[in-house]
């Protein structure tokens, strides 16, 4: 495939994810680019390095990350923004093919394809969760600072 392929389809289907959870029209589009955009670097990643579980932990936190920044502009939960966002990064087929492969009764393929599916889910929650984490730490840093600018320093 190629790149700009690749982004339209990560973007098309992250819309049509945010069309389907109800999410406000303004930011349809908004979701479509942080699937995009976690796309895209999951892809760079993976062809750099060859290596699905880590990439889809960069492209899970740069989706919370951009998830992160859209809910400040547009004074909206965070949530509307990663859950559509999150979608291309989802990892249906591995799990489609442990599966068929258990009715195939290749078991040995099944849990192949199912150890290889938790992995990805894995790193997409950790993914997530260390860039709230990191966005907390900034966030907290950033309010710290703004006390200090009007003395309102408690030590």
């Amino acid at each position: 495939m190629n790149w700009p392929l690749e982004a339209f389809l990560s973007f098309f289907a992250a819309g049509a994810f945010g069309i389907i959870f109800n999410i406000p029209r303004k930011t349809l589009i908004s979701c479509g680019l942080v699937g995009m955009s976690g796309w895209l670097f999951y892809r760079g990643y993976f062809l750099a390095f060859d290596d699905p579980i880590q990439a889809t932990f960069i492209g899970a936190f740069i989706v919370a990350i951009v998830a992160h920044i859209l809910a400040k502009i547009f004074k909206m939960p965070m949530i509307i923004f990663s859950v559509a966002g999150i979608i291309p990064l989802v990892p249906g087929s591995r799990a489609y093919n442990a599966m068929r492969n258990i009715v195939e009764n290749d078991y040995a393929e099944a849990v192949d394809f199912a150890v290889q599916a938790l992995m990805i889910s894995g790193a997409i929650a950790m993914g997530l969760v260390f860039a709230e984490v990191l966005m907390q730490l900034y966030f907290k840093y950033q309010a710290r600072r703004t006390q200090k600018k009007m003395g309102f320093t408690q030590e």
